[in-house]
C-alpha cells in the first residue's frame, strides 16, 4: 500500500484497530432528515467522540469548520431521492479531484447489489478504485438496500462485502445481521457496521453493536441510533466504550446512565 493510502487509513482506523465512523450525509436522498435539519448544530457535541465524519462535500463545505481535526469520508454516490422511481439508480456525482481539494481521508459509495442497477452501482465503485489508486484515497463501499430492509441477512450480505472487497473496497460498510460473523469470515477487507433506521431503544443498539465487535467488525459507522436518540451524546459515549473498550452492553450502559444523568453535556475528550 503506498505511503498517502496507508496514512490516510491509518488516521480513519485507530492504533486499537477499531473505528467509530459518524454519517450526516443523510439529506444526499433524504432531504432535511429529522435532527439533521441543522447538521453543524448535531454535531457540534458529538464529534469529540468520533474518529472520522462521513459527509457529502456541500454540507462540508456549508456547515463544517475547516479547522477541524477530524478525518473527513467524503460522500461521492448520488442522483436519487426517496420521492423519486428507485434509490439504486446512483450514480457519481462529485470528482476525486473535489475530493483532494477537500483533503479527505476516504472517500464513500453505495453499491445495490440484487437491484436493476446492480452492474451499474458496482462499475460506479470499480470507477471510484481506480481514481482512489491515482491520488492514494481509500474507497468506502456501502452495501445499500434501498427501501428492501428484508434482504439484510448474512448470505445476501456476506455475497455484497465479498464483491466490494473483491473490486478493490478498502473497507465496506455493511448492516449487523444474525450470524454476521458470517459476513465478515468472508471478507477479506475491514467491515463496519451501519445502523440503519433507528432502533425501539438504546439498548437494542448497544446489544448488536457488541455482537457486530464480538463477531469480526472494526467498528461502526452509526447516524440516526446517535443523532436521533433522544439523548445523544450518552449515545455516542456508550458505544464508543464497546468500541474502543472492549465494553460489556451492561457497561455501556452503566456509561449512558452516568452521562444521561449529567445530561451528557459536560464531558471530556477522549484521548
Amino acid at each position: 500500500m503506498d505511503w498517502g493510502m496507508a496514512n490516510r487509513m491509518a488516521r480513519l482506523i485507530q492504533p486499537d484497530g477499531h473505528c467509530m465512523f459518524l454519517p450526516i450525509d443523510h439529506g444526499y436522498f433524504q432531504g432535511p432528515t429529522r435532527m439533521l435539519e441543522q447538521p453543524g448544530e448535531t454535531i457540534k457535541p458529538l464529534l469529540p467522540y468520533a474518529d472520522a465524519l462521513f459527509v457529502t462535500r456541500g454540507v462540508l463545505r456549508a456547515v463544517v469548520d475547516p479547522a477541524l481535526d477530524k478525518p473527513v469520508i467524503l460522500r461521492m454516490s448520488g442522483g436519487t431521492s426517496m420521492v423519486g422511481a428507485d434509490l439504486a439508480n446512483e450514480g457519481i456525482t462529485t470528482s476525486m479531484d473535489d475530493a483532494v481539494r477537500l483533503n479527505v481521508a476516504a472517500v464513500g459509495i453505495s453499491v445495490f447489489i440484487g437491484t436493476e442497477f446492480e452492474k451499474e452501482s458496482l462499475l460506479n465503485l470499480g470507477k471510484l478504485v481506480d481514481e482512489g489508486e491515482k491520488y492514494g484515497i481509500p474507497v468506502m463501499a456501502v452495501t445499500a438496500v434501498g427501501k428492501e430492509l428484508e434482504k439484510r441477512d448474512a448470505r445476501y450480505l456476506s455475497l455484497c462485502t465479498r464483491i466490494c472487497a473483491e473490486l478493490g473496497a478498502k473497507v465496506v460498510k455493511t448492516y449487523w445481521c444474525e450470524d454476521f460473523g458470517k459476513v465478515v469470515g468472508g471478507c477479506p477487507v475491514p467491515v463496519v457496521m451501519a445502523g440503519g433506521p433507528q432502533a425501539d431503544t438504546e439498548r437494542e443498539v448497544l446489544e448488536f453493536v457488541k455482537d457486530g465487535m464480538d463477531n469480526g467488525s472494526i467498528g461502526i459507522n452509526l447516524g440516526r441510533n446517535i443523532w436521533q436518540s433522544e439523548h445523544p451524546v450518552p449515545m455516542i459515549r456508550a458505544l464508543r466504550h464497546i468500541v474502543h473498550e472492549n465494553g460489556t452492553v451492561a457497561e455501556a450502559q452503566e456509561v449512558f446512565d452516568s452521562v444521561k444523568a449529567g445530561n451528557g453535556r459536560v464531558a471530556s475528550v477522549p484521548a
